[in-house]
Order: structure tokens, then sequence, then C-alpha cells
């Protein structure tokens, strides 16, 4: 192996390595690091003037390890059965979860139906559940004053969920509005039994804050 080409196969490892970091799905993870522990190999075995047997060694192993769980990952995913809905909420709201990460949340929610004019949140007062309109139209009131109207996607009840304060707004439903709902207690409690659901749920209510201030500031310029 001449020298460039091991110098590659050097580099490639290495920037095998830190692209796992940023990986968040833990398939693909594993994936690269297969592949980087290959280059490594390479390497190791055929870029040096003797082989380094420490490294292929300990590669090998990181082989057997990242194939064992790639095919546990993949068992479980095979036993994971959605719903149409379940499977429209998966590939539009929450695509960066795992679908098993998806499985046990969805397992903990309820699908409930919103009359017109019911209301689902009360200004300052307490809410029990977080929920995620899956179909229909609530619109949000403060002080009497209606300041947006949320639709399909739209988180209700996550900013009092994440900081555990009394509820801000009002939210009534403007016609039958079809939606599930999570018990915050239980939430908590699975996020708490599973810590890496925790990122990914806030960074799925991040990107759902954004689009509702996109919205706001919109309705706010057309007035």
């Amino acid at each position: 192996m001449n020298e460039v080409v091991g110098s590659l196969l050097g580099n490639l490892a290495f920037v095998l390595i830190a692209l796992s970091y940023l990986v968040r799905d833990i398939f693909w993870l594993r994936s690269i690091s297969i592949i980087s522990s290959l280059a490594g190999i390479i390497y190791s075995y055929g870029a040096l003037s003797e082989p380094l047997w420490i490294n292929i060694i300990w590669n090998i192993v990181f082989i057997a390890v990242n194939a064992v769980w790639i095919a546990v990952i993949l068992k479980e995913r095979r036993s994971v059965n959605f719903t149409e809905e379940e499977k429209e909420l998966y590939n539009t709201v929450f695509r960066t979860f795992s679908p098993v990460e998806f499985m046990k949340l969805i397992h903990i929610g309820k699908w409930k139906v919103a009359q017109p004019d019911e209301v689902l949140i009360v200004e300052n007062q307490p809410t029990a559940d977080m929920m995620l309109i899956y179909n229909g139209e609530v619109e949000v009131w403060v002080k009497n004053r209606k300041i947006a109207t949320l639709k399909d996607g739209a988180f209700v009840g996550e900013m009092s969920f994440l900081t555990g304060n009394l509820p801000t707004a009002t939210v009534k439903a403007t016609k039958d509005t079809r939606y599930v709902a999570w018990s915050k207690e239980e939430l908590r409690k699975l996020l708490n039994r599973n810590p890496s659901m925790w990122a990914t749920l806030q960074g799925v209510l991040s990107t759902d804050l954004t689009k509702k201030l996109v919205v706001k500031n919109e309705t706010v310029e057309a007035k």
C-alpha cells in the first residue's frame, strides 16, 4: 500500500468517527462506526512498516459489538407496527425519533376529539396534558385577545410542560379537532427512563415554536 493511500485511510477512519458523533440515529451511528473500524484495520495492517496488531484486534472487537447491536436494532424495528395515523405523525412531526422511541411515546398518548368551542386549556389554570393537533383547528387567546390559530401538527401546552409554569393562554377548538394528549406526569416518567429522548423531544418542540413565531409575525405584519 503506498503512502498516499495509507494516509487517506488513516484520516478516513478519524473523519468517520467524528461524523458518527453528529448522527442522531443510533443505527447509522453504529454503521458508520463499523466502516471507521474497517478503515482503521486496513490502515493498521497495510499502511505501516509492520501491522499494528493491537489496533487491529480492538477494531475487530468494536466491529463485532456494533454488528450485534445493529442486529438488535433491526429486530426491534421490524417488530414495530404503526397505524396509518401514527405513520403520518412519525413521518411529519417525529421523524427525528427512532421507530422504537416513537412507539414508546405514542403508546402513552391518548387519541381524543374536541368539539367546536371546547376549551382545551385555560389561561393561568393547571393543565394535566400536553397535546398535539392531528387534524382540526384551535384558537389561542391571551387576555380575551386572539393571538394565533393552530392547525395540524401544532403542539398545545408544551411550554407549561417544559417550564412547569401555568399556561399563559386559553386554547379552544373552532371545529371538530382530533388530537393526541400526553399526561405530563406519564411523559416525564417516560423521558426520565429514556434520557436521550429528552433532547430529541426538545428539538421537536423547538421546531414547533419556531413555526409558531413565524406565523405570529406574519399575522402581526398582515394587521
